[in-house]
């Protein structure tokens, strides 16, 4: 990452769930109130934001007081979910911000060239993932719902991966052992930070909750990531 975008600041924020009663519409407001204080470079969100079509108006108004966000659908907002309390709500388009759907845009910053890209979950979900063409960008970010995505990306094409989905387990037992996630058990990137051939991929616990309106030793989150230049020797 060239000097002049050291300590660039990205809000990370994911998994909405709008348009069903929980605490989680709670969390998302003061996570938006949040990073309306911080005003960092970027603000990018990963999907699931609807849970059904009638949270819709409130999320409009959550996204413009974000400023300009860079946006990605998640499972949830097709309906391509077990959750039976889902709905189709999937955005066609943002009057604030820019929604990506594998494709991507190149925002310059601080006098560099950032590359923004986000996948259509759907062609995640049928194991078709697109695949966007080479950038010569500066930075290279890849906002997809899913955090799987990482062993399937091509080396060195992404710096940075943001992505969702999994809440952070939402209902989890504390044992002695560690925490036994009772939804996704198995996963491999559960919440946090992960690097695989020089990727860097955070995975956010996100805000809301499905199939139960709460969460259990699963606190929501919103992030603000600060990028930092590797020195050359």
């Amino acid at each position: 990452m060239p000097p002049e975008l050291d300590g660039l600041r990205i809000a990370h924020l994911s998994d909405f769930h709008l348009g069903v009663h929980s605490r989680g519409v709670q969390a998302v407001e003061r996570a938006v109130a949040w990073v309306e204080e911080r005003r960092p470079d970027l603000v990018c969100v990963t999907g699931d934001l609807l849970s059904k079509p009638k949270g819709e108006a409130r999320l409009l108004g959550l996204l413009e007081r974000l400023g300009h966000p860079y946006v990605v659908l998640g499972n949830h907002d097709w309906a391509l979910s077990r959750d039976p309390f889902s709905r189709p709500a999937a955005l066609e388009r943002l009057d604030h911000g820019t929604l990506l759907s594998d494709s991507a845009v190149e925002v310059e910053l601080r006098g560099r060239r950032i590359e923004i890209a986000g996948v259509d979950p759907r062609g995640w979900v049928a194991n078709r993932p697109n695949r966007l063409p080479a950038s010569t960008a500066d930075l290279h970010i890849l906002l997809c719902h899913f955090p799987d995505a990482l062993p399937r990306l091509r080396a060195g094409r992404w710096n940075l991966v943001l992505a969702g989905h999994l809440h952070a387990g939402q209902i989890v037992l504390p044992t002695g052992r560690g925490r036994i996630l009772l939804a996704h058990p198995g996963s491999r990137y559960r919440a946090g930070l992960y690097e695989r051939a020089g990727t860097v991929m955070h995975v956010s616990a996100g805000l809301g909750t499905t199939f139960v309106p709460f969460r259990f030793f699963a606190r929501p989150e919103a992030t603000e990531l600060v990028l930092r230049t590797t020195p050359t020797m």
